[in-house]
C-alpha cells in the first residue's frame, strides 16, 4: 500500500533470517560447476579426450566431489590432479558457497601425445 498525504509509512517488521526460507541448489547444478572448474584447471586437453565430468553428493552446505577425466601422456599425474583438485574446491565454494572437504580425482584415460610412435619387436 502507498502512504497518502500526511500519513506515515511504517515498514513492515523484518523477518528473521531462520524464517525466511531456504535456498537449495541441486546436486546436478554443483556437479555442472565442479565440470567447469576442472576444464579450466586442465587448460588445453588431446582432441580425442572427453570432457570432464563430476558425480556430486550433496548434504547439508557440504559437497562430496568425484571428477572423472583424461589426460594427455606422458604428464604429472600427480600435479595435475593435485591442480584440479585445489581449483574444483576454491571455485564450487566461491560459486554455491559450499564447504567442499573432498575432491576425488579418477583418471579414466591416458592419451599419447600426437607424433609419438610406439615400437614393438
Amino acid at each position: 500500500m502507498t502512504a497518502g498525504p500526511g500519513e506515515v509509512r511504517v515498514p513492515r517488521a523484518a523477518v528473521p533470517p531462520g524464517e525466511r526460507g531456504a535456498t537449495r541448489i541441486a546436486d546436478r547444478v554443483v556437479a555442472k560447476v565442479a565440470s567447469r572448474a576442472a576444464r579450466e584447471a586442465l587448460g588445453a586437453l588431446p582432441k580425442s579426450a572427453s570432457p570432464p565430468y563430476a558425480g556430486v553428493t550433496v548434504h547439508h552446505d557440504i559437497a562430496h566431489v568425484r571428477i572423472h577425466l583424461e589426460l594427455d601422456y606422458p604428464t604429472d599425474i600427480g600435479a595435475r590432479c593435485a591442480a584440479v583438485r585445489r581449483h574444483v574446491a576454491e571455485r564450487v565454494g566461491a560459486l554455491v558457497g559450499m564447504e567442499v572437504p573432498e575432491v576425488a580425482v579418477q583418471v579414466e584415460r591416458l592419451h599419447a601425445a600426437h607424433g609419438t610412435e610406439v615400437r614393438t619387436r
